[in-house]
Protein backbone atom coordinates (compact mmCIF):
# COMPACT_ATOMS: atom_id res chain seq x y z
CA UNK A 1 0.00 0.00 0.00
CA UNK A 2 1.21 3.41 -0.98
CA UNK A 3 1.22 6.20 1.77
CA UNK A 4 -0.89 7.93 -0.07
CA UNK A 5 -3.55 5.82 -0.03
CA UNK A 6 -3.04 4.93 3.72
CA UNK A 7 -6.20 5.46 5.28
CA UNK A 8 -8.86 4.86 7.71
CA UNK A 9 -12.68 5.39 7.74
CA UNK A 10 -13.81 8.07 10.78
CA UNK A 11 -17.30 7.12 11.54
CA UNK A 12 -20.24 9.37 12.27
CA UNK A 13 -19.33 11.73 14.84
CA UNK A 14 -22.42 13.47 14.58
CA UNK A 15 -23.79 14.66 18.15
CA UNK A 16 -20.10 14.20 20.33
CA UNK A 17 -17.76 16.31 21.42
CA UNK A 18 -14.14 16.03 21.15
CA UNK A 19 -11.35 17.52 22.78
CA UNK A 20 -7.85 17.28 21.25
CA UNK A 21 -4.77 18.98 22.88
CA UNK A 22 -2.09 20.16 20.59
CA UNK A 23 -4.23 20.59 18.04
CA UNK A 24 -2.58 24.27 16.75
CA UNK A 25 -0.49 22.27 14.28
CA UNK A 26 0.64 19.24 12.99
CA UNK A 27 -0.95 15.81 13.67
CA UNK A 28 -3.43 17.26 16.20
CA UNK A 29 -4.49 20.08 13.41
CA UNK A 30 -4.92 16.78 11.11
CA UNK A 31 -7.10 15.09 13.72
CA UNK A 32 -8.98 17.79 14.05
CA UNK A 33 -9.61 18.37 10.63
CA UNK A 34 -10.87 14.57 10.37
CA UNK A 35 -13.03 14.61 13.73
CA UNK A 36 -14.99 17.62 12.71
CA UNK A 37 -15.75 16.46 9.27
CA UNK A 38 -16.87 13.67 10.93
CA UNK A 39 -19.16 15.89 12.59
CA UNK A 40 -17.89 16.24 15.74
CA UNK A 41 -18.14 19.58 17.83
CA UNK A 42 -13.99 19.55 18.26
CA UNK A 43 -12.29 21.39 21.15
CA UNK A 44 -8.87 22.81 20.62
CA UNK A 45 -7.58 24.17 23.93
CA UNK A 46 -4.47 26.10 23.09
CA UNK A 47 -1.58 27.86 24.63
CA UNK A 48 -1.00 29.95 21.31
CA UNK A 49 -4.10 32.12 20.62
CA UNK A 50 -2.48 33.31 16.89
CA UNK A 51 -1.71 29.61 16.18
CA UNK A 52 -4.91 28.69 17.11
CA UNK A 53 -7.30 31.07 15.27
CA UNK A 54 -5.20 29.69 12.47
CA UNK A 55 -6.04 26.28 13.12
CA UNK A 56 -9.82 26.86 13.52
CA UNK A 57 -10.03 29.19 10.20
CA UNK A 58 -7.79 26.24 8.19
CA UNK A 59 -10.21 23.22 9.85
CA UNK A 60 -13.52 25.97 8.77
CA UNK A 61 -11.88 26.19 4.51
CA UNK A 62 -11.38 22.25 4.89
CA UNK A 63 -14.85 21.21 6.36
CA UNK A 64 -17.25 24.46 5.97
CA UNK A 65 -19.58 24.85 8.39
CA UNK A 66 -17.39 22.87 10.59
CA UNK A 67 -18.73 23.16 14.53
CA UNK A 68 -15.15 24.11 15.87
CA UNK A 69 -14.36 26.34 19.01
CA UNK A 70 -10.92 27.35 21.09
CA UNK A 71 -10.26 27.41 25.01
CA UNK A 72 -7.13 28.25 26.40
CA UNK A 73 -4.63 25.57 27.89
CA UNK A 74 -1.49 25.81 29.14
CA UNK A 75 -0.18 22.05 29.66
CA UNK A 76 2.84 23.45 31.69
CA UNK A 77 0.54 25.09 34.37
CA UNK A 78 -1.49 23.11 36.59
CA UNK A 79 -3.59 26.96 37.19
CA UNK A 80 -4.23 27.02 33.48
CA UNK A 81 -5.05 23.15 33.30
CA UNK A 82 -7.49 23.74 36.41
CA UNK A 83 -8.82 26.91 35.13
CA UNK A 84 -9.54 25.17 31.30
CA UNK A 85 -11.40 22.31 33.60
CA UNK A 86 -13.84 24.69 35.55
CA UNK A 87 -14.85 26.31 32.08
CA UNK A 88 -15.82 22.98 30.58
CA UNK A 89 -17.51 21.73 34.02
CA UNK A 90 -19.65 25.24 34.12
CA UNK A 91 -20.51 24.40 30.17
CA UNK A 92 -21.79 20.81 31.83
CA UNK A 93 -21.57 19.35 28.06
CA UNK A 94 -20.23 15.42 28.05
CA UNK A 95 -17.53 14.77 26.39
CA UNK A 96 -17.28 11.96 24.60
CA UNK A 97 -14.04 11.74 22.88
CA UNK A 98 -10.62 13.13 24.59
CA UNK A 99 -6.96 12.89 22.54
CA UNK A 100 -4.06 13.67 24.80
CA UNK A 101 -2.03 14.78 21.92
CA UNK A 102 0.11 17.70 22.91
CA UNK A 103 3.85 17.32 24.22
CA UNK A 104 7.06 19.03 23.95
CA UNK A 105 10.58 16.97 23.50
CA UNK A 106 14.13 16.81 24.23
CA UNK A 107 14.99 20.91 25.22
CA UNK A 108 18.70 21.40 24.63
CA UNK A 109 18.79 22.57 28.36
CA UNK A 110 16.83 21.38 31.33
CA UNK A 111 13.60 23.82 32.02
CA UNK A 112 11.05 23.68 34.29
CA UNK A 113 7.00 24.61 34.21
CA UNK A 114 5.37 26.63 36.32
CA UNK A 115 4.87 24.66 38.96
CA UNK A 116 8.89 23.78 39.10
CA UNK A 117 8.58 20.14 37.12
CA UNK A 118 11.10 19.39 34.71
CA UNK A 119 9.00 20.64 31.69
CA UNK A 120 9.02 17.17 29.66
CA UNK A 121 7.69 15.52 32.67
CA UNK A 122 5.63 18.52 33.77
CA UNK A 123 3.77 19.03 30.34
CA UNK A 124 3.68 15.73 28.55
CA UNK A 125 2.56 13.41 31.47
CA UNK A 126 1.37 15.72 35.01
CA UNK A 127 -0.39 18.22 32.88
CA UNK A 128 -2.24 15.27 31.13
CA UNK A 129 -3.34 13.36 34.46
CA UNK A 130 -4.39 16.97 36.11
CA UNK A 131 -6.58 17.56 32.83
CA UNK A 132 -8.52 14.31 33.40
CA UNK A 133 -8.95 14.65 36.46
CA UNK A 134 -10.60 18.08 36.43
CA UNK A 135 -12.54 16.63 33.31
CA UNK A 136 -13.59 13.29 35.04
CA UNK A 137 -17.01 14.33 35.40
CA UNK A 138 -17.65 15.07 31.88
CA UNK A 139 -15.95 12.14 30.54
CA UNK A 140 -17.97 9.56 32.66
CA UNK A 141 -21.24 11.35 31.77
CA UNK A 142 -20.10 10.90 27.93
CA UNK A 143 -18.75 7.23 28.60
CA UNK A 144 -15.83 9.18 26.74
CA UNK A 145 -12.80 7.13 24.89
CA UNK A 146 -9.58 8.85 26.11
CA UNK A 147 -6.64 8.11 23.85
CA UNK A 148 -3.19 9.14 24.97
CA UNK A 149 -0.66 9.93 22.40
CA UNK A 150 3.18 8.26 23.84
CA UNK A 151 5.71 7.53 21.73
CA UNK A 152 8.48 5.61 20.33
CA UNK A 153 10.81 6.59 22.91
CA UNK A 154 8.40 4.67 25.76
CA UNK A 155 9.78 1.36 24.82
CA UNK A 156 12.64 1.40 26.56
CA UNK A 157 13.57 3.68 29.35
CA UNK A 158 12.62 3.82 32.45
CA UNK A 159 10.89 5.81 35.59
CA UNK A 160 14.03 8.04 37.45
CA UNK A 161 11.80 7.50 40.62
CA UNK A 162 15.00 8.83 42.47
CA UNK A 163 14.96 12.37 40.76
CA UNK A 164 11.88 12.49 38.97
CA UNK A 165 12.81 16.10 37.92
CA UNK A 166 16.08 15.39 36.86
CA UNK A 167 18.09 17.64 38.83
CA UNK A 168 20.91 16.18 39.26
CA UNK A 169 22.51 15.35 35.69
CA UNK A 170 19.94 16.34 33.27
CA UNK A 171 19.70 14.08 30.25
CA UNK A 172 17.04 15.63 27.94
CA UNK A 173 16.16 12.27 25.68
CA UNK A 174 16.21 9.80 28.99
CA UNK A 175 13.48 12.47 30.44
CA UNK A 176 11.45 12.54 27.35
CA UNK A 177 11.45 8.78 27.62
CA UNK A 178 10.33 9.28 30.68
CA UNK A 179 7.46 11.71 30.68
CA UNK A 180 6.26 8.98 27.79
CA UNK A 181 5.97 5.76 29.94
CA UNK A 182 4.72 7.90 32.88
CA UNK A 183 2.09 9.04 30.91
CA UNK A 184 1.48 5.38 28.75
CA UNK A 185 1.13 3.89 32.49
CA UNK A 186 -1.32 6.36 33.18
CA UNK A 187 -3.54 5.58 30.05
CA UNK A 188 -3.65 2.08 31.11
CA UNK A 189 -4.14 2.41 35.06
CA UNK A 190 -6.92 4.96 33.86
CA UNK A 191 -8.81 2.26 32.09
CA UNK A 192 -8.36 -0.40 34.90
CA UNK A 193 -9.59 1.87 37.59
CA UNK A 194 -12.87 2.92 34.74
CA UNK A 195 -13.61 -0.82 34.51
CA UNK A 196 -13.19 -1.45 38.20
CA UNK A 197 -14.97 1.43 39.40
CA UNK A 198 -17.78 1.93 36.87
CA UNK A 199 -17.00 4.97 35.47
CA UNK A 200 -18.11 4.02 31.78
CA UNK A 201 -14.45 5.75 30.31
CA UNK A 202 -12.32 3.36 28.07
CA UNK A 203 -8.69 4.31 27.68
CA UNK A 204 -6.02 3.40 25.22
CA UNK A 205 -2.92 4.39 23.53
CA UNK A 206 -1.43 5.50 20.57
CA UNK A 207 2.01 6.57 18.66
CA UNK A 208 2.69 8.24 15.49
CA UNK A 209 5.95 6.73 14.48
CA UNK A 210 8.21 9.06 13.22
CA UNK A 211 7.11 11.96 10.93
CA UNK A 212 8.43 15.55 10.35
CA UNK A 213 6.00 17.21 13.04
CA UNK A 214 6.97 20.06 15.02
CA UNK A 215 8.30 17.97 17.93
CA UNK A 216 11.99 18.69 16.91
CA UNK A 217 11.72 21.88 14.74
CA UNK A 218 12.73 25.67 15.97
CA UNK A 219 10.94 26.18 19.53
CA UNK A 220 11.78 29.61 21.02
CA UNK A 221 9.95 29.08 23.67
CA UNK A 222 12.55 25.75 25.13
CA UNK A 223 15.64 27.16 24.05
CA UNK A 224 15.63 25.83 20.85
CA UNK A 225 16.01 28.75 17.96
CA UNK A 226 16.84 26.12 14.85
CA UNK A 227 15.89 22.71 13.67
CA UNK A 228 17.09 20.60 15.23
CA UNK A 229 19.35 17.87 12.91
CA UNK A 230 16.67 15.32 13.60
CA UNK A 231 13.73 17.07 12.24
CA UNK A 232 15.87 18.45 8.93
CA UNK A 233 16.78 14.36 8.40
CA UNK A 234 13.33 12.92 8.76
CA UNK A 235 11.41 15.34 6.69
CA UNK A 236 14.25 14.57 3.87
CA UNK A 237 13.32 10.82 4.43
CA UNK A 238 9.61 11.34 4.59
CA UNK A 239 9.62 13.12 1.54
CA UNK A 240 11.66 10.66 0.03
CA UNK A 241 8.80 7.53 1.17
CA UNK A 242 11.99 6.07 3.05
CA UNK A 243 10.66 3.99 6.20
CA UNK A 244 8.96 6.71 8.06
CA UNK A 245 5.27 8.51 8.33
CA UNK A 246 3.92 11.90 6.92
CA UNK A 247 1.94 14.12 9.01
CA UNK A 248 -1.28 12.80 7.47
CA UNK A 249 0.02 9.32 7.98
CA UNK A 250 0.95 9.74 11.86
CA UNK A 251 -2.22 10.95 12.91
CA UNK A 252 -4.17 7.80 11.79
CA UNK A 253 -3.11 5.46 14.81
CA UNK A 254 -4.33 8.26 17.58
CA UNK A 255 -7.92 8.86 15.45
CA UNK A 256 -7.69 4.78 14.79
CA UNK A 257 -7.08 4.20 18.85
CA UNK A 258 -10.11 7.02 19.23
CA UNK A 259 -12.74 6.53 16.93
CA UNK A 260 -12.02 2.81 15.72
CA UNK A 261 -15.69 0.67 16.12
CA UNK A 262 -12.93 -2.29 16.56
CA UNK A 263 -10.29 -0.37 19.05
CA UNK A 264 -10.18 -1.76 22.28
CA UNK A 265 -9.40 -0.13 25.46
CA UNK A 266 -5.90 -0.75 27.06
CA UNK A 267 -4.32 -1.44 24.06
CA UNK A 268 -1.77 0.36 22.09
CA UNK A 269 -1.85 1.40 18.31
CA UNK A 270 0.46 2.69 15.96
CA UNK A 271 2.34 2.38 12.65
CA UNK A 272 2.87 -1.28 11.15
CA UNK A 273 5.28 -0.65 8.85
CA UNK A 274 9.56 -1.69 9.79
CA UNK A 275 9.75 -0.74 13.09
CA UNK A 276 7.14 0.87 13.63
CA UNK A 277 8.51 4.07 11.88
CA UNK A 278 5.72 4.59 9.50
CA UNK A 279 2.68 2.43 7.87
CA UNK A 280 -0.77 2.13 8.11
CA UNK A 281 -2.15 1.81 11.73
CA UNK A 282 -2.44 -1.49 13.65
CA UNK A 283 -2.82 -2.65 17.41
CA UNK A 284 0.88 -3.59 18.65
CA UNK A 285 2.38 -4.85 21.20
CA UNK A 286 2.18 -3.19 24.22
CA UNK A 287 6.18 -2.06 24.85
CA UNK A 288 7.82 -4.02 27.89
CA UNK A 289 8.13 -0.30 30.07
CA UNK A 290 4.26 -0.43 30.62
CA UNK A 291 3.00 -3.62 31.32
CA UNK A 292 3.71 -3.33 35.18
CA UNK A 293 0.31 -2.75 36.69
CA UNK A 294 2.25 -1.77 40.09
CA UNK A 295 4.49 0.71 38.44
CA UNK A 296 1.10 2.03 37.05
CA UNK A 297 -0.87 2.88 40.22
CA UNK A 298 2.87 4.31 41.86
CA UNK A 299 2.64 6.61 38.46
CA UNK A 300 -0.90 7.58 39.34
CA UNK A 301 -0.42 7.87 43.33
CA UNK A 302 2.27 10.34 42.96
CA UNK A 303 1.02 11.88 39.98
CA UNK A 304 -2.52 12.97 42.27
CA UNK A 305 -0.09 14.30 45.01
CA UNK A 306 2.01 16.55 42.43
CA UNK A 307 -0.56 17.88 41.08
CA UNK A 308 -2.66 18.10 43.69
CA UNK A 309 -5.68 16.33 41.91
CA UNK A 310 -7.05 14.08 43.61
CA UNK A 311 -9.02 11.77 40.92
CA UNK A 312 -12.30 10.15 43.45
CA UNK A 313 -12.77 6.46 43.25
CA UNK A 314 -16.55 6.69 42.78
Amino acid sequence: MTRDRIDITVPDLSGKRAVVTGASDGMGLAMATRLAAAGAQVVLPVRNPRKGEAAIAAIRRAVPGADVSLRTLDLSSLDSVAALGADLRAEGRPIHLLINNAGVMTPPDRQTTADGFEVQFGTNHLGHFALVGHLLPLLRAGRARVTSQISIAARQGAINWDDLNWERGYHGRRAYSQSKIAFGLFGLELDRRSRARGWGITSNLSHPGVAPTSLLAARPELGRSRDTLQVRLIRRLSARGVLLGTVETAQLPALMAATGPDAKPGVLYGPSGPGNLGGPPAEQRMYAPLRAADEAARVWEVSERLTRTTIPAV
